[in-house]
């Protein structure tokens, strides 16, 4: 059985041959010896391809320096990767059978590394093999260098990010459809998950339906709590489209007026603080500075220890990746990083609300993806 993902859109051959060559130059900065790359976006920003694989090896060999690729991957699961074209990207395919030592192939191509990098994905079994079969040579972990090649994203895919962000945005456009007392959170969630499909998705990845008390939990998933006429609903849905590139954008409903007193005006102050995120990103600024400019505004209002996570995470071919909006991260912005910004409020037992829009970094300030309003929206119950 293989866990290989269908052919999808992969980029051009000249725009995955520029990449291999930085990952190749990125290494020799990093003083590793060579990267192996397993299955996972970080094959699919290389090769256009995500793979598969099990208990048997797949991996990119990426030499430091100017070395030549290899792709060394099980000969049964070698039809997968036909459509990848290894002649123009300078690639060897190698393919090993049951009864052969895919580790010590790697070994002998690396002929005694010094330091070896491999994805922040591997597999532990892959890993102690690797160790074993590579004697002395150090191991660390392939996402510190990979990453500096992926956070800043090139023009395909701002533009991948787009379609993903516009697709999204129609499924909030449709809640009225079916977010309504008497229905279930699972039940709402089933038609939001059809609906992403539809809207031009190849998969949901994430639909949380948080009503009422399981708002406040940020991570609340969906459960068979009945909606109730005057809950606050956290809406927290995503899912990649056919590029591999994802969406993810929260939106905060209310099913008829809400019950509780206190909901517009602290929602109210998670709007401003979702405003003044995304207007103080721009090049130059820090992660951190963002994080601080919607944490220090719902500070003040006097809801700081309601605000339990991070303001925002990377995305790209993941949902989450490089860079982190997060106190300490003095990470500079620059143009083509792409990132959420998504401030929330959590009153434990009570209601919770986030707003998330995913922002691009342009060269005077930020492009948001998600159009959808910011306004706590009250839904006909």
């Amino acid at each position: 059985m293989s866990s290989r993902s269908p052919q999808h859109p992969s980029p051009d051959p000249a725009t995955l041959r520029a990449r291999l060559d930085r990952a190749r130059k990125a290494a020799a900065g990093a003083e590793t010896d060579a990267l192996l790359i397993a299955p996972g976006s970080d094959l699919r920003y290389l090769l256009g391809e995500s793979g598969g694989s099990f208990e048997r090896l797949t991996t990119l060999v990426v030499p430091a320096g100017e070395g030549s690729p290899a792709l060394v991957v099980p000969k049964l699961e070698a039809p997968g990767y036909a459509h990848v074209p290894a002649g123009e990207l300078g690639i060897e395919i190698v393919t090993w059978v049951d009864g052969e030592d895919p580790y010590q192939m790697v070994a002998a191509r690396l002929e005694k590394p010094g330091r070896v990098a491999v994805s922040d994905n591997t597999a532990a079994l892959h890993v102690l093999a690797f160790r074993a079969a590579l004697g002395a040579a150090e191991q660390t972990l392939a996402g510190p260098v990979v990453r500096e090649l992926r956070m800043r994203k090139d023009a395909a895919e701002v533009e991948a990010l787009r379609r993903a962000g516009a697709a999204i945005d129609r499924v909030h456009a449709r809640m009225g459809e079916w977010l309504r007392p008497g229905r279930t959170e699972a039940e709402v969630a089933a038609d939001i998950e059809a609906a992403i499909l539809a809207e031009g998705h190849t998969r949901a990845d994430f639909v949380i339906v948080g009503s009422g008390p399981n708002g406040a939990s940020p991570h609340h998933d969906v459960s068979g709590r009945v909606i109730e006429r005057g809950d606050v609903v956290v809406i927290d849905i995503g899912g990649p489209v056919a590029e591999g590139y994802n969406s993810d954008s929260t939106r905060t409903y209310a099913v008829g007026e809400p019950r509780d007193g206190d909901v517009a005006e602290t929602y109210e102050v998670l709007r401003r603080a979702q405003r003044a995120a995304v207007e103080a990103v721009r090049p130059g600024v820090t992660a951190e500075a963002v994080d601080a400019a919607a944490r220090d505004l719902i500070t003040a209002a006097g809801f700081g220890e309601f605000f339990i996570h991070r303001t925002g995470h990377g995305i790209g071919l993941d949902v989450h990746e490089d860079p982190y909006i997060v106190a300490g991260n003095a990470l500079p912005l620059e143009p083509g990083m792409a990132f959420s910004v998504e401030p929330g409020i959590y009153l434990p037992g009570r209601w919770g609300a986030r707003i998330e829009d995913i922002v691009v970094v342009t060269e005077d300030g930020a492009e948001s993806l998600n159009t959808r309003p910011h306004e706590l929206v009250v839904l006909d119950a």
